[in-house]
C-alpha cells in the first residue's frame, strides 16, 4: 500500500493520546485523526483531576509533545455516534480505536440515594472542573457532609469541600466555581469505607496531601486501624498499600493541630441508608463491619446514624455507550478481547474496531495504566494490518482532506490543535491579572469561538 495507514482514535484523553503516540511511533507510516467530543482535548486531565493537583496536571506537558507531532491531527467538537456515525467514520479509515473514558456515576443502591442532596462524585467534579456538560451552580449549604468511597476521587471531593474558596482561588477554577466554594458552609467532612485501611484505594501521595492545608484537620479513629492476615499480606506485597497504612496510623496517633475544618476518615462503616427529613438529606446510617480473615468484611449488626446534610457517592465512574458500537451495559464497557471490539451477541471480532482505556476495562487504575492498555490494543491493530485483516477505505476517501471536507460539509465547527493553543492562550490571559496560571473558560460556545474555525 503506497499510502499511510489511516486510523481514527475517538477520545482525546490520555488513553487516546497514548494510543495515537504508539501508532505513529510504530514501524508503519501512520496518519492519526484524534476525534474529541469536547471543544478541548485532554479528557480526564482537564475535566477529572482536582484543580489543586498541578503535579498530575503536569502530565499535560507530555501529552502536548504527542499532539505536536505532524502525523496526529486533533478534530474536536465532534460527537462520534451522533454528529458522525461510526459507519461514516469507518468509510474514511482503515481502523477506528475507541478511548472515550467514563464520566457517569455508578449508583449507590441504598434507600434515600435519590434525595436531592445525594450527589454523584462525577457531578461535583464536573462542577469544580468547569466541565460545560455540568451545572454552573452548586448547593454548598451543608455544614456536615458524607463522602462514600475510599479512593482518590473520594479524597479529591473531601479535600475540595474541606478547603476554603480562597485556598482554591490560586488554581484554574472559573469565577462561578470560586464564588460557590467561597460560600461553602462545610465544617465537617466524613469519608466512609466499608473495609479497613489495607483495602483503601488511596495512593500515598494523595493521602498525605490532605494534611498540607492549614484549614484541614484529618481525623482517624485508632479503633479503625485493624488488620487481619490478608491485610498484613497486602501490606507486605505492596509498598503503596503499606505507605497508605502508615500514613493512616500517623493520623490516628497524633495530637490535634486545631484546624477549623475536620475531615474524618472512617473505616469499617458500611452505608445502609441515607435518611431524609422533609424531603432532604438529614443523616447517613452505617453498619459497623469487621474483617473476616480473608481481606473481606462482615456486618456486626451495630448501626450508627451520622447527622449530615449532603452525601457524595464516590463508588466508581461509569462509561457511556457510543451509538453504533457494541456495549455491555452491565459492565459499562465495550466488549473486547483485550483490544478488538467484540460483537455483544456472538462474541466475535468486529473487523476494524478497537478499544482502549476505561471504555475497554472499566474505570480502574491510574492514568499511567492506560499506557500498557494502549500498547496491547495497538499491537493487535498493527498485527491485523500486517496480516491484511483490515478493510481499506475507498481510494477517494483515504486522504486527510476527504475526512475533513466531509465533516465541514456537515456544518460542524471543528476545533483543532492550533485552536487549542488559542484557547490555552485565552485562559492564561484571563488568569494573569489575578496572578494565576490560567482561568478556565467554561461555556462550550466560548471554547469553540477560540478553538474552532477562524474567520
Amino acid at each position: 500500500m503506497s499510502r499511510p495507514l489511516r486510523v481514527a482514535v475517538v477520545g482525546a484523553g490520555p488513553a487516546g493520546i497514548y494510543a495515537s503516540d504508539l501508532l505513529v511511533k510504530s514501524d508503519q507510516e501512520v496518519q492519526v485523526d484524534l476525534y474529541e467530543r469536547m471543544p478541548a482535548p485532554f479528557g480526564l486531565i482537564r475535566y477529572g483531576v482536582a484543580p489543586d493537583h498541578p503535579r498530575i496536571k503536569g502530565i499535560v506537558k507530555s501529552l502536548h509533545n504527542v499532539l505536536d507531532k505532524p502525523e496526529i491531527r486533533l478534530l474536536g467538537n465532534i460527537d462520534v455516534g451522533k454528529d458522525v456515525t461510526v459507519e461514516e467514520l469507518q468509510s474514511f479509515y482503515d481502523a477506528v480505536v475507541f478511548s472515550t473514558g467514563a464520566t457517569g456515576d455508578r449508583d449507590l443502591p441504598i434507600p434515600g440515594s435519590d434525595l436531592p442532596e445525594s450527589y454523584g462524585a462525577g457531578e461535583f467534579v464536573g462542577f469544580y472542573d468547569g466541565n460545560p456538560d455540568f451545572t454552573r451552580d452548586w448547593n454548598l449549604s451543608a455544614e456536615s457532609v458524607a463522602v462514600v468511597g475510599v479512593g482518590n476521587v473520594g479524597l479529591d471531593i473531601a479535600r475540595v469541600l474541606a478547603k476554603t474558596g480562597d485556598e482554591l482561588h490560586v488554581t484554574e477554577i472559573p469565577d462561578n466555581v470560586y464564588e460557590g466554594l467561597a460560600a461553602n458552609a462545610a465544617k465537617e467532612v466524613h469519608i466512609f469505607g466499608r473495609r479497613g485501611p489495607a483495602q483503601a484505594k488511596f495512593t500515598p501521595m494523595e493521602l498525605k496531601e490532605l494534611d498540607h492545608s492549614p484549614t484541614i484537620e484529618v481525623v482517624v479513629n485508632p479503633e479503625d486501624i485493624d488488620y487481619d492476615a490478608a491485610s498484613e499480606e497486602a501490606r507486605r506485597a505492596s509498598k503503596s498499600v503499606d505507605l497508605v497504612c502508615q500514613t493512616l496510623e500517623q493520623y490516628a496517633m497524633r495530637d490535634p493541630k486545631g484546624a477549623p475544618h475536620k475531615l474524618f476518615i472512617h473505616f469499617f462503616e458500611s452505608p445502609v441508608e441515607i435518611i431524609g427529613e422533609d424531603g432532604h438529606v438529614a443523616a447517613i446510617k452505617t453498619e459497623r463491619t469487621e474483617l473476616d480473615g480473608n481481606g473481606g468484611v462482615r456486618g456486626t449488626g451495630k448501626f450508627t446514624t451520622w447527622p449530615v446534610q449532603a452525601v457524595y457517592r464516590a463508588v466508581g465512574y461509569r462509561s457511556d455507550e457510543v451509538v453504533g458500537v457494541p456495549f455491555d451495559a452491565a459492565k459499562a464497557v465495550i466488549p473486547n478481547d483485550g483490544g478488538h471490539v467484540l460483537d455483544a451477541a456472538e462474541g466475535e471480532i468486529v473487523p476494524g474496531l478497537y478499544a482502549t482505556g476505561w471504555i475497554k476495562r472499566g474505570p480502574v487504575g491510574l492514568i499511567g495504566n492506560t499506557k500498557s492498555d494502549a500498547k496491547e490494543t495497538i499491537e493487535m491493530l498493527l498485527a491485523d494490518y500486517t496480516a491484511g485483516n483490515l478493510t481499506a477505505p475507498a481510494e477517494e476517501k483515504a486522504t486527510a482532506d476527504a475526512a475533513l471536507a466531509f465533516l465541514e460539509g456537515k456544518g460542524i465547527a471543528v476545533t483543532t490543535w492550533e485552536g487549542w493553543h488559542r484557547l490555552d492562550e485565552a485562559e492564561r490571559a484571563l488568569g494573569e491579572p489575578e496572578g494565576r496560571e490560567r482561568k478556565k473558560i467554561v461555556e462550550w460556545e466560548d471554547m469553540v469561538r477560540h478553538a474552532g474555525p477562524q474567520a
